[in-house]
């Protein structure tokens, strides 16, 4: 009688290592899945998860560990291999590949896509001129941070919620700070005219 053919482990791959990724890789210890599957997981940001938010807490003394979601030793414990600052560039869904911007070839028979939101950037003149930032990722608050250490002024456009905290973060670190809305009141969207 012949050997058994080996079944090969079955192969997730995560593309974006977020909040909901981060919460997917928890279920998946929970139920035992990361005893018999491999699983890869793809990140562009170079550190693991972290709570979004509560981002602007940075500027009150959190630090990036505090604000991580990872339990440290987690994607070791449970044997995730994951690629920090190589994000997903292709998916070839007939091969069922994923090839990383490294160059990376990761084949797959689950592959699931936590890649989260853009920030909306308005199409005007300058947007990508020195000084202007997005306010989504630890390493955009340093950059801010560090940009805002030789300025005096700073502008926010966005009056919602998250513009405003940003605009609290500005002001807490010494700029004379001014809030551009495009609704005829502040947090158009959480409040409603009535009550703007």
């Amino acid at each position: 009688m012949a050997a058994a053919t080996p079944t090969p482990t079955p192969a997730i791959v995560l593309i974006g290592h977020g909040m909901v990724g981060q919460r997917y890789l928890e279920a998946l210890a929970e139920r035992g899945a990361t005893a018999t599957h491999r699983i890869t997981v793809l990140c562009e940001e170079p550190r693991p998860a972290y709570d979004r938010v509560h981002l602007t807490s940075y500027f009150s003394g959190s630090t990036p560990e505090d604000l991580s979601l990872t339990p440290a030793g987690f994607m070791e414990r449970h044997g995730i291999e994951l690629h920090l600052g190589d994000p997903a560039e292709s998916i070839d869904r007939d091969a069922r590949t994923v090839t990383s911007r490294s160059g990376r070839v990761i084949p797959y028979d689950v592959l699931v896509l936590a890649t989260g939101s853009r920030p909306f950037v308005p199409p005007v003149p300058g947007k990508d001129a020195p000084g202007c930032f997005v306010y989504r990722t630890i390493e955009d608050l340093l950059a801010i941070e560090e940009y805002a250490r030789t300025r005096t002024t700073g502008a926010v456009v966005g009056g919602g919620l998250l513009g405003l905290e940003a605009a609290g973060a500005l002001s807490g670190l010494g700029l004379a700070t001014r809030v551009v809305e495009f609704a005829p009141r502040l947090m158009p969207v959480q409040v409603d005219e009535g009550g703007g």
